[in-house]
């Protein structure tokens, strides 16, 4: 396994990529707002403002984002990682993206979780050119326990192997093997370059995720109420916990529920909040959204799982509880919201973390991947 933050790269090597046609497969639905969905539109923008001829295909319910995606077809959800996957693995799909392949005539595929079910799969089945794939997924994994000879023997097809995090390299690891390289996720600073007023009454804590066991909403809801009653809070998403946790906490005035949110409504309220709270559980592979409040200019406190400790460090950029332990997370709120000095000093910190995960910057080191490749 070889660890490399984008940056290191260009000490090395220079980029001298010819111009090629890029395919950015995503086995997930651009419809639904993901962490894999965002990497994809956000690292072919990034590709694409650069002057690299990238085409992005996936499943798409609805109308594509961009002008420059190919819709493979609507997703049917299932169950994985204790979340819901928005794939497309019908035959109808796979014939599109065969269909794509012959019609764009790419130099290479750039796949993003290469062995999920539908249009990545089905590429590293028929391998028509190189293959780069870059694997986001930790915990469990089903189709990783029924069918991993297999997919062993496919995962081979695969030149360049990336994972976004060293937990995402050891599940593929433990269950596919070969060698990756990790490059970390990046996120878009420009998108946090303006700022929106939105209204607040007080320290104001937001939370953004889907609302299912593992991302720890109840978690914060509990502590919610052992913090002072000034304190308010922002939920942001929707999930199979959404109606419980309503009933359940229904009475707090302080709770805003704002349902599902617009890319520009997440970014106006990261912008807004005191305090961005992730109380995840488990099953995270990457800390894109502690990148995204940091760069916002947001105090973080998130649950100290190893992928977060990947993206911030305790007491510089964030503020860590323990794992699953609600009077830990109130205190943790608590201190950060009294503390002012220590909390604007991890908000400067933080800001410069945020730079260092730049689109920008992982943009150009998968270009060294892809020119190493292609030579």
């Amino acid at each position: 396994m070889r660890l490399f933050y984008a940056a290191d790269l260009f000490d090395t090597f220079a980029i001298t990529l010819v111009v090629v046609r890029i395919g950015m497969v995503c086995p997930y639905s651009l419809a639904v707002r993901g962490g894999v969905q965002a990497q994809v539109l956000g690292l072919s923008r990034t590709l694409r403002a650069m002057g690299v001829d990238v085409q992005v295909l996936a499943p798409c319910d609805g109308q594509p984002p961009e002008t420059w995606v190919t819709p493979l077809g609507n997703s049917i959800p299932y169950a994985q990682n204790g979340s819901i996957a928005p794939l497309a693995p019908d035959p109808a799909a796979q014939f599109r993206m065969l269909g794509a392949i012959k019609d764009f005539r790419f130099d290479l595929l750039h796949l993003h979780e290469p062995l999920a079910p539908g249009p990545t799969f089905t590429s590293v089945l028929v391998k028509p050119v190189p293959l780069v794939g870059t694997f986001h997924a930790s915990g469990r994994i089903g189709i990783y326990r029924w069918a991993r000879p297999f997919l062993r023997r496919l995962a081979a097809k695969i030149d360049t192997k990336i994972a976004v995090s060293q937990e995402a390299a050891a599940m593929a690891q433990r269950n596919i093997r070969g060698d990756y390289d990790i490059l970390f996720n990046g996120i878009e600073m420009s998108q946090f370059a303006s700022r929106t007023t939105v209204a607040k009454e007080g320290p104001t804590i937001l939370f953004l995720g889907r609302h299912e066991p593992r991302k720890g909403l109840s978690l914060l809801l509990e502590a919610l109420q052992m913090l002072p009653d000034n304190v308010s809070l922002w939920v942001a998403g929707e999930g199979p916990e959404t109606t419980e946790l309503r009933a359940r906490y229904g009475e707090d005035g302080r709770i805003s529920w704002l349902g599902f949110v617009s890319e520009a409504e997440k970014i106006a309220r990261l912008q807004a909040a005191d305090i961005f709270c992730a109380p995840s559980l488990g099953g995270e592979s990457f800390g894109i959204v502690l990148l995204e409040a940091m760069a916002a200019g947001t105090a973080v406190v998130a649950s100290d799982l190893v992928a977060y400790k990947a993206v911030a460090r305790n007491n510089q950029d964030a503020f860590f509880f323990r794992t699953g332990d609600a009077d830990s997370l109130a205190k943790t709120l608590l201190d950060t919201l009294d503390n002012e000095v220590k909390t604007q000093a991890a908000i400067a910190s933080g800001l410069l973390r945020a730079e260092q995960f730049s689109m920008k910057t992982l943009a150009e080191a998968y270009l060294i991947k892809y020119e190493q490749l292609l030579r």
